[in-house]
C-alpha cells in the first residue's frame, strides 16, 4: 500500500503537457464537496474560499456586560454622569457600545496528487473505460482523508527522519496551533478518568461552553474511554447509560481517524477553518510525446489550503496521553 510520502514523491507531468481536462466550475464545486464529505470532521468545520494566496479573514465581536443604566433625559456616560465636550470630535456624546474588529492571518500552501494510467489497463480491465472514473473517485476520497490528516497534524518543523515528513511539513495543523496557543491540559496518571474531561472543559472560558463544543478524538481513544467507563460500572455495581459513554461531561464525541491517539481536542468544530483560493482542480492529458510513446493518460489534482483557528481561546487539548493498552 502506498504511503502519504510515496504519493507526494510520485512522478508528475509538467505544465507544458497538462493542457486538457480542466473541470468546469460546477464540476469543481462538486469535487470539492465530495472531498469534504469523505471524512467525519470535514462537513463540520468551516471552509473559506479567498482570492489571494495569503491575507487575513476579518472577525467582528461584541464584548460582554455592555448594558448600562438609563438616566432620564441625559445621554449619560457609562457611570451615569452627564457627558462633556469631546475635544477630538467636537461632540457631546455619552456612553456607546462598540464592536471589536480583528483578523486571522492565513497563507495557503499549493499541493497536488499526480497519477497515470496506461491505455492497455483501460482496455483490458473488467470495468473498461469506467475504470478511469473509479480511480478518480478513489483519489478524491483519499484526498479528503489526507486533507483532514494534514489539517490536524501538519507541522512545518517535522524532522527529515520522519517517514511522513514530505507530507506533514507542508503546513501547520490545528493540533500544533492549539498546543502552542490554546488551553493545554496534561493528562494525569489515569488519563481516562472523568476528571480529565472536566479539567479540559474548565481550562476554557465559560463563555465558550455554549452547547456547541465537541470532543475530537481518535477511534482508539474513544473505544478506550468506553472500556474504562464500562469497567467502572462493573467494578462499582452501577449502571452507565449510552449517553454518558457517548457524551463525556455532556459533550458529544466526534471520532476522527486522523486524530493522534495521545491527544484529545475540545472546541466548536466551526471554530476550525480551512482556507483555499480555488476549488479542487483535476487536469488530465492523453496528448504529447510522452503520452503517445508510453500509451498513457496523465492526471494531476491541484489545490491549495491552509488550516487556521478563529479563536484559540475557545480551544483546549488534553496532551501527553500514554499509549492505549488493553490487556
Amino acid at each position: 500500500m502506498e504511503t502519504n510520502a510515496s504519493v507526494v514523491r510520485s512522478a508528475a507531468v509538467t505544465t507544458n503537457t497538462v493542457t486538457h481536462g480542466l473541470l468546469n466550475p460546477e464540476q469543481a464545486s462538486q469535487f470539492l464537496r465530495q472531498t469534504f464529505e469523505a471524512t467525519p470532521l470535514g462537513p463540520l468545520v468551516r471552509h473559506e474560499l479567498r482570492r489571494s494566496k495569503s491575507g487575513t479573514i476579518d472577525k467582528i465581536g461584541i464584548a460582554s456586560r455592555i448594558l448600562r443604566k438609563k438616566i432620564e433625559n441625559i445621554d449619560a456616560n457609562a457611570d451615569g454622569s452627564a457627558p462633556t465636550l469631546d475635544p477630538t470630535t467636537g461632540q457631546i456624546t455619552g456612553y456607546r457600545a462598540k464592536p471589536h474588529f480583528s483578523d486571522i492571518e492565513y497563507a495557503c500552501t499549493a499541493a497536488r496528487i499526480p497519477w497515470e494510467i496506461t491505455e492497455e489497463t483501460l482496455r483490458e480491465n473488467i470495468e473498461g473505460q469506467s475504470l478511469e472514473a473509479t480511480i478518480t473517485n478513489l483519489m478524491t476520497t483519499q484526498l479528503g482523508v489526507d486533507l483532514e490528516d494534514i489539517y490536524l497534524n501538519g507541522d512545518v518543523d517535522t524532522p527529515a527522519t520522519d517517514p511522513d515528513q514530505l507530507f506533514l511539513y507542508q503546513n501547520d495543523g490545528w493540533v500544533k496551533q492549539i498546543m502552542n496557543g490554546g488551553h493545554v491540559v496534561n493528562s494525569t496518571n489515569n488519563p481516562m478518568e472523568l476528571a480529565t474531561y472536566y479539567r479540559a472543559l474548565q481550562a476554557m472560558p465559560n463563555k465558550y461552553n455554549n452547547g456547541k463544543l465537541r470532543w475530537l478524538m481518535s477511534p482508539h481513544r474513544r473505544q478506550a474511554w468506553e472500556l474504562y467507563i464500562l469497567n467502572q460500572a462493573v467494578e462499582n455495581g452501577g449502571i452507565i447509560t449510552d449517553k454518558r459513554v457517548e457524551n463525556p461531561v455532556s459533550i458529544p464525541v466526534v471520532e476522527v481517524p486522523a486524530m493522534p491517539d495521545d491527544k484529545i481536542l475540545l472546541t466548536d468544530p466551526r471554530n476550525l477553518i480551512t482556507v483555499s483560493t480555488y476549488g479542487v482542480i483535476i487536469r488530465k492529458t492523453t496528448e504529447g510525446k510522452e503520452a503517445i510513446m508510453a500509451d498513457k493518460r496523465f492526471y494531476v489534482i491541484h489545490l491549495d489550503f491552509d488550516a487556521i483557528i478563529e479563536e484559540l481561546d475557545a480551544t483546549a487539548v488534553v496532551a501527553n496521553l500514554p499509549p492505549i493498552f488493553i490487556a
